[in-house]
């Protein structure tokens, strides 16, 4: 029986989320839902339906996990909670300091619904937390570093958009190139926030709105800027989109170790991902641990889960034979 599956929200990540959809047999999508007039989308799969989001509860009976495609500035804290009462849920928060109130909130509706929720899927939060985990249970005697981008981040990226004046935004996570070479070489130095990356910030304004005022709000932006250096420019809609149109991004977590009677010898552990296209990747993540949430659900679970509460075997269409056979 297929998985069936509905998009609430189709932006970027929600594009990407349908063209994840075709690409596993197992899964088909039932509708995408909008807080646009319905009328106005168009969607890329034919004979799916575009709902508006006001009519998203008739669909309970007919959906086994809701893909919540918002941001997380502003969307997510409440829709995945609101969701999560009447449909297994699943979304990509990715405010990594929010992200205990996020799992309580959404823990508590989806307990109360009977549903699982599983929340902050992606690749950071997501395959990068998996591999920090591993990597430090491997070595216990270690230190962990993450690297993001060159890249576009979508959540920042967001946050900025939604300043007042700012027509449109793309941010750019920029690792520190002598921080990287060092982990790499095994070394263990204590890096601040500021010491490993830097923040650039490609910003389109509203004709007469305060650039000042603009990029002291960015700059200044808990949990998304106030750590970093970060420098801001302000350019027009034509450069825009004929130079920052496409959402690259990757990076790598590094753990450097020591094993040995005198933890003589040092051990570097790497996982590194290299992106054409940030919220295609994010969406291929979130189709797979959709298929997760199924098997928790038919397991009787309910509740909100991370990506730490799944047995890998549940990502895969293949059977725990197939999966013997063909990979271990």
């Amino acid at each position: 029986m297929q998985i069936r599956i509905g998009i609430y929200g189709y932006g970027n990540l929600g594009r990407g989320v349908e063209n994840a959809i075709r690409q596993n047999k197992d899964m088909r999508l039932v509708a995408v839902f909008t807080r646009r007039d319905p009328k106005t989308l168009s969607i890329a799969t034919q004979g799916v339906e575009v709902v508006s989001v006001s009519d998203v509860e008739k669909y309970k009976d007919f959906i086994d996990v809701m893909i919540i495609c918002g941001g997380s500035a502003t969307d997510l804290p409440t829709q995945t909670p609101a969701l999560a009462r009447h449909f297994n849920v699943i979304d990509s928060f990715d405010t990594h300091a929010r992200i205990p109130a996020h799992f309580e909130s959404t823990d508590a509706a989806a307990r109360e619904g009977g549903h699982v929720a599983m929340i902050s899927v992606g690749w950071d939060p997501g395959m990068f937390s998996l591999n920090r985990m591993l990597a430090g249970a491997i070595l216990p005697e270690g230190m962990d570093y993450t690297f993001w981008g060159k890249g576009v981040s979508q959540g920042h990226s967001d946050a900025v958009r939604r300043i007042e004046g700012v027509l449109d935004a793309r941010q750019y996570t920029v690792p520190v190139q002598s921080a990287i070479d060092a982990v790499r070489g095994g070394q263990m130095p204590t890096l601040t926030t500021r010491e490993k990356h830097t923040r650039e910030c490609f910003v389109v304004a509203a004709e007469g709105a305060d650039l000042s005022r603009i990029e002291k709000e960015i700059k200044e932006m808990p949990n998304y800027f106030a750590d970093y250096d970060t420098t801001v420019h302000f350019i027009g809609e034509e450069e825009m989109k004929r130079e920052h149109s496409e959402l690259p991004h990757g990076g790598c977590v590094i753990r450097v170790g020591k094993t040995g009677k005198n933890g003589e010898h040092t051990q570097v552990i790497e996982y590194n991902l290299a992106l054409d296209s940030n919220p295609e990747f994010t969406a291929s993540v979130i189709v797979a641990y959709a298929r997760a949430v199924v098997h928790l659900f038919r397991e009787g679970q309910s509740g909100a889960k991370t990506v730490f509460d799944v047995p890998p075997a549940y990502l895969s269409p293949l059977s725990r034979e197939d999966l013997m056979r063909t990979l271990l």
